[in-house]
């Protein structure tokens, strides 16, 4: 058996006895997370606590996602053994799945670096759906060199399968949905990493058509500008003048639930696939960044995937407003007022202030043309929100308690983590002070709550009607500017867009569902 311990030297003694057999790389390879305290031998020629022994220090516990690389070990093929850290029996529910999805991207990305190894078993009895989040997570990378051809490549007739497939060692449901929930975020990562030039309105419906191409109960609308027009979404289409783009409003209707006119729950996803800031031009350096803007619709999308993917009894519907935010000649400009679909009077202060203009009306006849009992709105809205908060946590503003709650506590789960937000009227003056009923910015000063607040004046159904003691539609805005890209790198998550928070909302979705 030859052993080799990654990061450190193993004793001369020990290098001259193990050095005696070759180093032999399988396309096989197995992954076991170690609990230092319980931990047993569950591939026979590879017990965990006998190899990690072989190793200097191997009497302490390390860090979580500390690997050891073992080479034929069994016969044939390659293991890694990744630690859970010290006390792991002892650490609460939600860290403890935290750790075992640490512990298996680290081990996976080991693997990665390896030539040859294509099949990877990987242990996860501890947690099989963390296992399973982690490992699709901590394999994706985006790339367009094409040398080695990019999956990724939009020119592709067929796709290219991953590097690496993965299994448990023993077959669990709790797996399978842990694959979808990765694979579904990865989606999203996806959508969000494409240039705008590959990633327009027009072709973000497209591939959303693809993905959900042979999912049952599932419907996929795409509307067009003449069709927004005669709704009314004059603020959603205000946005559209400076873009040759064609706008498109895209809709998916899935209906799981056991009574298919049961009232569904609503998505609302900001889609703008690329902001240039329009007439308010942005600074140039670092504006690429913005073919991310439609992170919202990205990861609403993404989550209804899971959702249909995996069944779920509920029924969804989801609306992205999809255009380019352009400084072009027929451009909307600062000061511009134009009526919504509420009929309010929208001011446009400033037109890189975009996201909540076609977030209104997309709200708006979301909550009206199909009464939801919640709709959650997400969207890459506000820099004041990454400045509040940073990549961390995503912001939440919400008028129920309940709902907050239920997002609060699925995001806990899936480590994908919000931080309420203050939805005050006491900063209504700064936005409810212009010429019109409503302005787009209000200054610096707590600019993603000033954001909130415009948008609730568009979620229709949040106050209780007369003779009603209880509202008729739960809502939550989700600011997602801070948390959809990664500045630095996590085990399971490489630099670049996120695609958060998809597992939270499907977690939550399933929570509500009651779904096993």
């Amino acid at each position: 058996m030859f052993a080799r311990c990654q990061n450190s030297l193993l004793s001369q003694a020990r290098s001259a006895a193990l050095l005696s057999t070759t180093r032999n790389m399988s396309s096989k390879s197995y992954v076991l997370p170690y609990d230092h305290q319980t931990s047993s031998s569950v591939v026979e020629g590879a017990d965990p606590a006998s190899l990690w022994s072989l190793t200097p220090r191997g009497d302490k516990p390390p860090k979580a996602g500390t690997t050891r690389v073992f080479y034929n070990t069994p016969k044939d093929a390659t293991t890694v053994v990744t630690s859970l850290g010290g006390d792991f029996a002892k650490k609460p529910a939600n860290t403890k799945r935290e750790l075992v999805r640490k512990a298996v991207a680290s081990a996976v990305k080991d693997l990665k670096s390896h030539e040859g190894v294509k099949v990877v078993k990987v242990d996860a009895s501890v947690d099989p759906h963390a296992a399973a989040v982690a490992a699709h997570l901590a394999q994706y990378k985006f790339t367009l060199k094409t040398s080695p051809i990019s999956a990724f490549d939009p020119r592709l007739k067929e796709p290219i399968p991953e590097k690496l497939s993965f299994a448990p060692l023993e077959e669990s449901k709790d797996w399978d949905r842990g694959v979808i929930y990765g694979q579904s975020q990865n989606l999203a990562r996806t959508l969000m990493e494409l240039p705008a030039n590959m990633m327009t309105p027009t072709a973000f419906c497209e591939r959303v058509k693809q993905e959900f191409e042979g999912i049952p109960n599932v419907e996929i609308i795409v509307r067009d500008e003449v069709w927004a027009a005669e709704k009314g979404m004059n603020v959603f289409l205000s946005v559209t003048h400076g873009t040759s783009e064609p706008a498109k409003f895209l809709e998916i209707h899935y209906k799981g639930a056991a009574n298919k006119d049961e009232r569904p729950l609503a998505f609302v996803g900001k889609g703008i696939t690329f902001d240039s800031g329009g007439i308010s031009l942005k600074p140039g350096a670092g504006m690429k960044l913005m073919r991310g803007d439609m992170g919202g619709a990205a990861t609403v999308v993404a989550s209804a995937l899971a959702i249909a993917k995996l069944q779920l009894p509920i029924n969804l519907v989801v609306s992205t407003p999809l255009t380019e935010n352009m400084p072009g000649p027929s451009a909307t400009k600062p000061g511009d007022i134009i009526y919504a679909m509420n009929g309010k009077s929208v001011e446009v202060d400033n037109t890189d202030a975009e996201g909540r203009l076609v977030l209104s009306d997309a709200i708006y006849y979301t909550a009206t043309e199909y009464k939801p009992h919640t709709l959650i709105d997400v969207a890459t809205l506000t820099g004041a929100v990454v400045i509040a908060l940073g990549e961390v946590y995503s912001g939440v503003y919400s008028t129920s308690d309940e709902l907050w709650d239920q997002i609060h506590q699925a995001g806990e789960i899936e480590h994908d983590r919000f931080w309420r937000m203050p939805l005050d009227e006491e900063y209504g003056p700064q936005i409810y002070s212009s010429n019109a009923d409503l302005q787009n910015t209000g200054g610096r000063p707590a600019g993603s709550a000033t954001a909130a607040l415009f948008l609730k004046a568009f979620a229709e159904g949040i106050e209780p009607k007369d003779g009603e003691s209880e509202p008729n539609m739960k809502w939550a805005h989700v600011d997602i500017a801070g948390s959809m890209e990664a500045t630095r790198a996590s085990p399971y998550q490489a630099i670049g867009m996120t695609g958060r928070p998809v597992r939270a909302l499907v977690e939550y979705v399933r929570r509500l569902s009651n779904a096993a």
